[in-house]
């Protein structure tokens, strides 16, 4: 998508928000509350009814927080024994918190926690002496709403959170090299004269199959060199016509496996262990393959780094000593009750949320987070299991939600 198309699709997204209005009437005797805020002396949503006023506050300074409710009759405080008050909060899903209340110097302090987010229609009835109040009214934060052709056009995407298993990996660099049981390095068996060389750099060959012909200085019979294992011929070091005495001649190295030797710092050292397995892949990322964890050194190299070694099949050749490569280990596994992709995350008043749908209505939830693996994370508490939430274009919400303000008002 270039600019041009990308902003007029923001523009479209927000000139085509449905917001939820901020107040409504609810049937019988209730009262609604216009849509200006009506703010009491100690700085919450205050409610009339004729001679009898309720302000309703959040207090969640250094505290989980709480509902306190001051009452005043005729503009003087009561005491809050005298008033008789019952609250519920109805919270999108169709959850409902009632609230029930102890008095506390010269409020009503709510016996129950009032969970975040602070997003609901709020019920009040209080009733004082003869005068019965019936109160209803709407305070959300972190909310919107929009249409199915927004939703659509603006890619959000959602996912139900739900059970899952995290696992857990450390990711290192290495090199690949050749496993030592399978180098060999090749010398006559007699010293002599070398007649012919019949294999070159880069061919492959067979155990018994002849390398070269030495003519024996001894007793000038002529012998083979036979390759003692199956393999490519990495190295020669002789040509026809010279001495074979104890030099190495050739060197055959099979690499249909070869060991990946990473370098583990203390705080990855102490998480491997011996069988673990790895995910291997070269710095572009064009191939991987699954070895497994078959040595990790008792000494640290320099003082600060240890090697593990990996071991992993090579049949098509591509993974050829001194590559350097990045290796994800699994070092655990943690099987969670619910989990939500880690990528789904946004902050809302410095708290991380994920955003829950309801119908075209989304709303933040502010999850109690546990352990990631890097691509889920963790839900200890804050957002219900096979709630449908946001793990695609989220950031698009929380902009549409902040450039309305995101003040935190009781």
């Amino acid at each position: 998508m270039n600019s041009v198309n990308f902003v007029s699709l923001i523009l479209c997204l927000l000139s085509s928000l449905i917001f939820t209005p901020l107040a409504c009437a609810a049937p019988g005797d209730s009262h609604p509350i216009d849509n200006h805020k009506v703010e009491g002396p100690k700085g919450g949503k205050l409610l009339k009814e004729g001679d009898l006023a309720v302000e309703i506050t959040i207090f969640e300074s250094g505290i989980p927080p709480e509902m306190r409710v001051y009452a005043y009759h005729k503009g003087e405080l009561v005491s809050p024994e005298r008033l008789d008050l019952k609250v519920s909060l109805h919270r999108l899903g169709g959850v409902t918190d009632n609230l029930s209340f102890t008095p506390e110097g010269g409020y009503l302090v709510s016996n129950e926690v009032v969970t975040e987010p602070h997003s609901y229609e709020v019920a009040v009835q209080a009733a004082y002496q003869t005068i019965q109040a019936d109160w209803r009214y709407e305070s959300f934060e972190g909310r919107t709403t929009l249409s199915e052709r927004v939703i659509e056009r603006a890619g959000i995407a959602v996912e139900k959170a739900q059970p899952a298993t995290l696992t857990f990996k450390q990711r290192l660099f290495g090199v690949i090299a050749p496993v030592a049981e399978q180098v060999s390095s090749v010398k006559a068996t007699y010293a002599g004269e070398v007649a012919q060389v019949l294999v070159s750099i880069g061919d492959k060959v067979v155990q018994g199959q002849a390398l070269a012909v030495v003519v024996n200085a001894a007793s000038g019979v002529r012998y083979q060199i036979n390759s003692p294992m199956a393999g490519e011929v990495t190295e020669r070091f002789v040509n026809a016509g010279e001495l074979a005495d104890e030099q190495v001649l050739f060197e055959i190295v099979d690499l249909s496996s070869v060991w990946v030797e990473l370098s583990a710092f203390p705080e990855n050292i102490e998480k491997l262990k011996v069988g673990q397995q790895a995910e291997v892949f070269d710095l572009h990322q064009h191939q991987r393959v699954h070895g497994e964890v078959t040595y990790i050194a008792p000494v640290m190299t320099g003082g600060h780094i240890a090697r593990a070694r990996v071991l992993v099949t090579n049949r098509l050749g591509h993974w050829r000593p001194g590559m350097h490569v990045q290796a994800d280990v699994t070092t655990g596994q943690k099987a969670v009750a619910l989990a939500v992709e880690k990528d789904a995350l946004q902050t809302f008043r410095g708290k991380p949320v994920v955003f829950a749908r309801f119908g075209n209505t989304f709303e933040v939830r502010m999850p109690e987070l546990g352990e990631t693996d890097g691509n889920y994370i963790e839900v200890k508490s804050g957002l219900s299991p096979g709630i449908p939430y946001v793990v695609g274009n989220s950031y698009l919400l929380k902009a549409d939600i902040l450039k309305d303000g995101a003040s935190h008002n009781h």
